[in-house]
């Protein structure tokens, strides 16, 4: 029988203790894609070292090839290249020829095009195992073919070709998955049709990067000397860095469709950013506690915009593209090749520190690094020739967990001496002899304790082990999959026609890429010495002819981004001449989706607004729980009162819970708004009342033809919205006007028929309650960008 003649002559080099201890069962291995560039580079060469790292672990192997060339065809090119596989440098001689061999002898080439094809896939392995008496433990698949590929695979194995009850299954998936958060709903919901979550193992590469993988236990097995430093007020940033020299030549139809940031960011370096600033489970081995782990720092991540990523494109890119996908000489290509990104996390323990993520092709090297540099508070007066890297305080503090390439060229772990020598585990991480000529980061390499890997593996090799054991927590899980896009695909909606910075290349680039915070965002730093790239968007300079009034009013207008910025300086200028003038500032705001944005530039751009003196009132409120995802107050904490330093007793929230119930009437809650305005507010005249606009005409929460609020004396009232929570409470339309200024925030192409309805209706405040918006000492103006101006 083929079976035990192969562990006949594994047992005769001593590989194997006995044929009696193979009783875990048969494990089949289907590589989808066996003649493919990833399988012929990495994906055998792992299977391989997985077959020599168990074969004596009391399960046995086959090996299926699978593509669709045609079976004589395909076997050639799968045994081309199974016959260069190679066994490490350790590896005795004599055990490496023999399994080799029987390496080959388990592997076998099948053509899988049709629903028959997997049908008889499925025949064989049954029959193999009736015929060498064997009970079958798992079968593994892995898809190393296109994504569009996917779901018909999926459908023929899960309906022809599953193990059966009490074996497993475990399905490998390659990236791409999806191409933003849409596409990978789409393609969760199709594999989720055919597979189990638990059967589902996504493969991120990065995460077999023995420097990677080691981030969570180093943190875990150093704790005692983390536990103090590893936060907000001891580490100044963070980097994670992947740069390469190679280009994009020959992949340009892959590049065009994903650029840098779905190629890089969104995966490989989102990763390392999660096994740093999640929090660590107290047992790190548990793959379910590690996963809820990350998916809890995913949520602490705060959205990223336009501002926080600058982005380039080397000059030879446009060329290759033309050139490979028959593109006319004048097309431009929108795709970065290059992005920094800056990324904020909200939690407590990451609140404030800047992580910086980076990478790009044709660069000056190639490097994979994550750096973790704390502040360093210390003034030494000895010069620096005297210091003592393991004790002078003076020098960088810095852990570097340094991926491959560069400087190093391998893989380690680096500690800086004046912060503690980490402990590493004995078996598979050694110290490494210093080299005194090498500096990294501007130190020498004596600076560091420095740890290397015992034994090297390729990052496919340590991910075919993990798949063998049914390690989860070194793969992506939907949930994990999705908030990772989730995070990203507005930044990627919002550079769309960004332009880019044209890049020489290698080290011709200098400083070209340079970057640097701003304000929250991050720009170049040196000025743009090329012509930037025509973006297809109009740009509002373009539009020459827009009035400067609406409704008689005064008109601001630009694209959503700039507008939020204009009005966002706006209130700041506003707030600050109030309190000079008059020593406090009490601003109403009122709930809905537009404020979010402008509630959301305040908090990261304007540090010198005086919330100090500023005093926060709601112009409307949903009766709901304060604690309610649908509560306006809910809302404005989460976006702005949560990160600006306003005093407890200046937030007023509107009293909709009384009693342990909502918004009754008998409660007096209204009353008790108005009252608190009175006392508060002179003459209750706010300084500033800012305003949405509804598809329906409606503002604050007054509808159209509602019974109270529209009119008469009553400062604040209850309403009815036609769309549910159906109860509000509200600012009434006199108290507004009573305001000494009233902004007005329109945004969206949804709000573009409404805009132009009311720009042509007069006080009609019953049918239109925006239209009745008229200060009668104070100004309004009205903030509208080009969408729902212009549609």
């Amino acid at each position: 029988k083929m079976l035990r003649r192969v562990l006949c002559a594994v047992l005769l080099i001593g590989a194997l203790p006995s044929l009696a201890e193979v009783t875990q069962g048969h494990i089949s291995v289907v590589l989808l894609g066996a003649t493919g560039d990833l399988a012929k580079k990495y994906l055998w060469q792992g299977l391989f070292q997985l077959y020599m790292d168990q074969v004596s672990s009391g399960h046995s192997f086959t090996f299926h090839g699978a593509a669709l060339t045609a079976q004589e065809p395909g076997q050639r090119l799968m045994f081309d290249v199974l016959k260069k596989l190679a066994c490490p440098s350790d590896e005795p001689p004599n055990r490496c020829a023999v399994l080799k061999d029987q390496f080959l002898k388990l592997s076998q080439y099948h053509q899988l095009k049709t629903a028959e094809n997997y049908t008889v896939l499925n025949r064989e392995i049954q029959a193999l195992l009736r015929q060498e008496g064997l009970k079958e433990a798992g079968r593994i698949f892995y898809f190393s073919v296109p994504p569009f590929a996917y779901t018909e695979i999926a459908r023929h194995i899960n309906s022809s070709c599953r193990p059966p009850p009490g074996a497993w299954l475990r399905v490998v998936l390659e990236k791409p998955f999806g191409h933003d958060l849409e596409s990978a709903q789409q393609l969760a919901a199709e594999l989720k049709s055919f597979f189990r979550e638990e059967e589902m193992y996504r493969v991120d590469h990065y995460l077999g990067k023995q420097a990677v993988a080691h981030i969570l236990p180093f943190r875990d097995q150093n704790r005692q000397f983390l536990d103090p430093i590893w936060n907000r007020r001891h580490v100044e940033r963070v980097e994670i860095v992947l740069k390469e020299t190679v280009d994009a030549k020959g992949r340009t139809s892959f590049y065009e469709q994903y650029g840098v940031i779905r190629d890089v960011l969104q995966n490989h370096l989102t990763e390392a950013l999660m096994f740093l600033t999640m929090e660590l489970p107290a047992n790190v081995s548990r793959a379910e506690e590690v996963l809820q782990s990350k998916l809890q720092a995913f949520q602490s991540l705060r959205r990223l915009e336009k501002g926080s990523a600058v982005l380039g494109q080397y000059q030879a890119y446009a060329s290759q593209v033309q050139e490979e996908l028959q593109k006319a000489p004048t097309y431009v290509s929108p795709t970065p090749t290059f992005a920094g990104v800056l990324v904020h996390s909200d939690s407590l323990r990451w609140e404030g520190v800047p992580f910086l993520l980076t990478s790009g092709k044709a660069l000056d090297e190639r490097v994979g690094y994550v750096r973790v540099l704390f502040k360093n508070r210390a003034y030494c007066t000895q010069r620096e020739t005297l210091r003592d890297a393991g004790h002078s305080q003076c020098k960088a503090k810095q852990i570097i967990f340094y991926i491959g390439h560069g400087a190093l060229n391998t893989p380690a772990v680096l500690v800086s001496r004046n912060l503690f020598r980490p402990v590493m585990p004995k078996g598979s991480w050694r110290e490494a002899v210093g080299q005194p000529d090498l500096h990294v980061f501007g130190q020498p390499l004596s600076d560091y304790y420095v740890y290397s890997p015992v034994k090297e593996r390729d990052a496919y090799s340590v991910l075919i082990s993990n798949i063998y054991h049914g390690r989860k927590d070194f793969f992506i899980t939907t949930e994990n999959l999705l908030a990772s896009w989730a995070f990203w695909t507005p930044l990627l909606e919002s550079i769309s026609h960004q332009p880019l910075r044209l890049y020489p290349g290698g080290v011709e680039n200098q400083h070209l890429l340079d970057f640097e915070m701003v304000g929250g965002e991050v720009a170049f730093t040196v000025a743009e010495p090329a012509e930037l790239l025509k973006p297809s968007k109009v740009m509002p300079s373009d539009y020459r002819t827009i009035q400067s009034k609406f409704r008689q009013s005064p008109l601001v207008s630009a694209w959503s981004e700039d507008l939020v910025s204009q009005l966002a300086s706006d209130m700041e200028k506003t707030a600050s001449r109030t309190v000079a003038h008059s020593g406090q500032f009490h601003l109403a705001l009122s709930g809905g989706s537009s404020p979010v944005v402008l509630f959301q530039r305040l908090a990261r751009h304007h540090y010198a607004f005086p919330w100090k003196h500023t005093h926060i009132w709601l112009v409307d409120e949903r009766c709901v729980p304060l604690t309610d995802t649908e509560s306006n107050f809910f809302s404005l904490h989460n976006h702005l009162l949560q990160s600006v330093r306003v005093p407890y007793f200046n937030i007023h929230p509107m009293p909709v819970y009384l009693n342990q119930r909502l918004c009754v009437e008998e409660d007096g809650g209204t009353e008790l708004y108005a009252k608190e305005i009175k006392a508060l507010v002179a003459n209750a005249s706010f300084d500033l009342v800012l305003l949405g606009l509804g598809t329906d005409g409606h503002t604050a929460s007054l509808f159209p033809y509602s019974e109270s609020g529209l009119e008469g004396a009553r400062t604040v009232v209850l309403t009815e919205s036609p769309v549910k929570p159906h109860q509000r409470m509200s600012l009434s339309l006199p108290l507004i006007n009573k305001a000494k200024q009233v902004f007005v925030l329109v945004l969206g192409k949804g709000k573009h028929d409404i805009t132009t309805l009311v720009s042509r209706v007069g006080h009609e405040p019953k049918k239109w309650p925006i239209s009745g918006v008229s200060p009668s000492s104070g100004q309004l103006v009205w903030y509208v960008d080009y969408e729902a101006l212009l549609g």
